[in-house]
């Protein structure tokens, strides 16, 4: 009898092994969050054992669109080109050849989704990049949810960083939640949510951080370019029309703002970290403006190879100081080297160093700026201001 219990016992342990077993495998595709759990099919319902949390991939990416879809908005652009007419005017040489009138010129009217942007107040500011509103003679407006159009009434464009923010007149909209960058890790899960190449709104790509700090420069060939220094590198995907749109983590924050794609690669986005926005709207809501401390020079960051070869320093080669700046003011002349500030030592591996160094200060702190001018190293103490 002994011997049949203890067989029993066995068979039940070994019988529930492999019922454990095959739960296990049925896990496939599910994200546990904080504590083990089963899920198993009981009558077509799902049953999660003791009540713990279970939530599928596809329900998180789904939960983070339903919650910021009605916060992000399509950017438009309304403008008139004229095209056509003479190049020389009162001689038309195929119109007199043929005996035909001469050619008028003709306005030519461009309304066209052009990027993406979302709301951070109830009471109509939104976010986009600075090269989506490049356009100084053009008129703006954005699309809200599926088909509401507001006219941009003002544009307040970062001197800095690919930045703006426009104005609307509208109250009760629905701002984002802005999340914490400096926190972000590789591998993360990230959502960007947009308008792809300019026609297909609300467009939802799926991904993860794939780096960061990442230096790049991003440009067009009718827009420039600009050294843009920590941005977020990921390989959701991110097409003409996604900028200024958000950059979400899963729990549908805004840990940035997608800004370029890689024309060299597959896969391969980038986007401003939230953390570096995040203070130019508190600055922007505190002044009304971008206010940002400046010293005044602008330069060319000279390479170790170069300064090896014209045996100088490596640092900011200044090649024009700005009448009137702080530089100015304390004897900074065209052609000095900075060669430190603050101690810190500027190298051509860090191109943009300088002035990201400026940027992170607040207007009236003082600064220790040490140069090379002429073979002799020269310190020089002086307070930022107000960028003009």
């Amino acid at each position: 009898m002994k011997n049949f219990v203890l067989g029993l016992l066995v068979g039940i342990a070994l019988m529930g092994s492999m019922v454990a077993g095959a739960l296990v495998d049925r896990i496939e595709g599910i994200k546990i969050l904080d504590r083990i759990a089963f899920r198993r099919d009981v009558g077509g319902e799902t049953v999660i054992t003791k009540g713990r949390e279970v939530v599928d991939e596809e329900s998180v990416v789904t939960k983070v669109v339903e919650q910021a879809t009605d916060s992000v908005v399509t950017v438009s652009i309304s403008k008139t080109n004229i095209v056509g007419g003479n190049l020389f005017p009162g001689f038309d040489f195929w119109g007199d050849f043929f005996n035909m009138p001469q050619m008028r010129p003709q306005e030519q009217k461009i309304e066209q989704d052009i990027g993406t942007g979302f709301i951070i107040s109830e009471d109509g500011l939104i976010v986009t990049n600075k090269h989506v509103v490049s356009d100084t003679e053009a008129k703006y407006r954005v699309v809200v949810g599926k088909d509401e159009v507001l006219e941009v009434k003002e544009i307040y464009r970062d001197p800095v960083t690919d930045l703006a923010i426009l104005k609307v007149e509208k109250k009760g909209l629905k701002p984002v939640r802005l999340g914490d960058s400096d926190k972000l890790k590789v591998g993360q899960t990230v959502i960007a949510i947009g308008t792809a190449l300019g026609e297909f709104r609300s467009t939802v790509t799926k991904g993860v951080i794939s780096g960061l700090g990442r230096g790049i420069t991003a440009g067009g060939p009718f827009e420039g370019s600009e050294k843009l220094d920590n941005v977020i590198q990921t390989d959701a995907a991110i097409n003409p029309g996604n900028s200024g749109g958000p950059l979400l983590n899963s729990s549908g924050e805004v840990i940035g703002v997608n800004v370029a794609v890689s024309q060299a690669g597959q896969n391969i986005g980038f986007a401003l970290p939230i953390n570096l926005v995040r203070d130019s709207i508190n600055n922007f809501k505190t002044t009304g403006e971008f206010e940002r401390p400046y010293l005044g020079v602008s330069y060319r960051m000279i390479s170790k190879q170069a300064a090896l070869l014209n045996e100088v320093p490596q640092g900011a080669y200044v090649q024009e100081v700005i009448v009137g700046s702080p530089a100015e003011k304390v004897g900074i002349k065209l052609g000095d080297i900075i060669t430190e500030i603050e101690g810190k030592k500027l190298s051509d591996s860090g191109v943009g160093e300088l002035a990201t160094y400026i940027n992170k200060k607040k207007i009236g702190d003082e600064v220790e700026v040490k140069v090379w001018r002429e073979g002799k190293d020269l310190v020089f103490k002086t307070k930022l201001e107000k960028r003009k």
